[in-house]
């Protein structure tokens, strides 16, 4: 993905939401002001959030573009994560805000007066934000910006929280009552709800999330397709930013090719997997014997005997040495320690000859 469009595009999707968000903003809170409507005057406030949400996402993606330096010699790109922790705290803080209100709206009620403008605005707010939020979103998933997908999705369920108001409206002009300050509350934990998901989404993108299933396993397909490749496995990646990531990936390959063919090997791996998904990989080799296929049959017997265990590969006869190495892929739930002892023992028992070397991997992707 071109990441001059990318940033361009995000930014100009930023700034069409900051400028409806803010004449949706302006409109509310007249007519909410003017009618008495509290839960009106709440969904303004929360279109201004929207507003600044907008204008957090704009600072965070040019901030992310800086070039790698020595300390950051892998980009800034991490700071739209920053961003989006950013704009949860804004959301939180609206949330709770309108919490606070909307509670002493619901104990101590006022009838608020609904005019059919009041309605036609609600009407028009509603609409608008749904159109707002599919463009906001449609976006986000085309630019991969995971700020904008949550801009989007929560710009359409404002639109449904707008709605809410109209039953408000709806109970003031034909029952005569105030149910303003409940929904007032109603809005302000969905407000709240979405600030923590948000949050959550984001300190998660800082720690590590897993790498995508459907995508790990399609990255192994097409390395399998290069001639010469037995087997991939231990795919990982490392995201530095929504643009930027490196990862590893163990290949198998038959023992017998020379240092010339598996550098040309990985060389087409890297370079196709760059060009197709934009991730750079480091490439290790795993020698595969062909003589031994038989007994590495038994060790892969042997190792998924055992609960938890995933995958066994990497199975290499040093005949010379007399050594036997493999790895083994385990849930995160498995004792490995334990596992190790095992399973290296129950080997030793089946190839009396060799010595045992067991790698433990922790199931990281597909």
């Amino acid at each position: 993905m071109n990441v001059e469009l990318r940033e361009k595009e995000i930014t100009k999707t930023s700034i069409i939401g900051i400028v409806v968000n803010i004449l949706l903003a302006s409109f509310k809170a007249l007519v909410g002001v003017l009618s008495g409507a509290i839960s009106i005057v709440l969904d303004a406030i929360n279109n201004l959030t929207d507003a600044i949400s907008s204008i957090v996402t704009i600072i965070g993606i040019n901030l992310a573009k800086k070039k790698p330096d020595v300390k950051h010699p892998f980009g800034h790109g991490r700071i739209e994560y920053i961003s989006a922790i950013i704009i949860s705290l804004i959301v939180l803080g609206a949330g709770i805000s309108s919490l606070y209100e909307s509670v002493k709206s619901a104990i101590h009620p006022e009838m608020p007066d609904y005019t059919p403008v009041t309605i036609i605005v609600v009407v028009t707010a509603v609409v608008t934000k749904f159109i707002l939020g599919s463009y906001v979103k449609k976006q986000g998933e085309k630019f991969k910006s995971g700020a904008l997908i949550a801009s989007g999705s929560d710009a359409s369920f404002d639109a449904l929280i707008t709605a809410s108001t109209l039953l408000g409206a709806i109970a003031a002009r034909l029952f005569n009552i105030s149910i303003d300050g409940l929904l007032g509350i109603i809005i302000s934990v969905f407000i709240i709800k979405a600030g923590v998901e948000m949050m959550q989404d984001s300190l998660g993108s800082i720690i590590g999330v897993r790498f995508d299933d459907v995508v790990s396993l399609e990255i192994k397909d097409y390395i399998n397709s290069f001639d010469g490749v037995i087997g991939t496995y231990d795919l990982v990646v490392h995201n530095y930013g929504p643009s930027y990531a490196l990862g590893s990936v163990h290949i198998e390959v038959p023992s017998d090719m020379t240092a010339y063919e598996i550098y040309k090997l990985t060389s087409a791996i890297q370079k196709g997997v760059l060009s197709k998904y934009s991730i750079y990989f480091t490439i290790s080799i795993y020698a595969v014997d062909e003589s031994h296929v038989n007994d590495s049959i038994k060790i892969q017997k042997i190792a998924h005997s055992h609960d938890g265990v995933i995958e066994c590969h990497g199975i290499f006869f040093d005949d010379i040495e007399k050594q036997i190495t493999f790895v083994i892929v385990v849930d995160f739930i498995v004792d490995q320690k334990e596992l190790k002892k095992t399973v290296t023992e129950e080997v030793m028992k089946e190839f009396k000859d060799y010595s045992v070397s067991v790698n433990i991997d922790l199931y990281y992707s597909n």
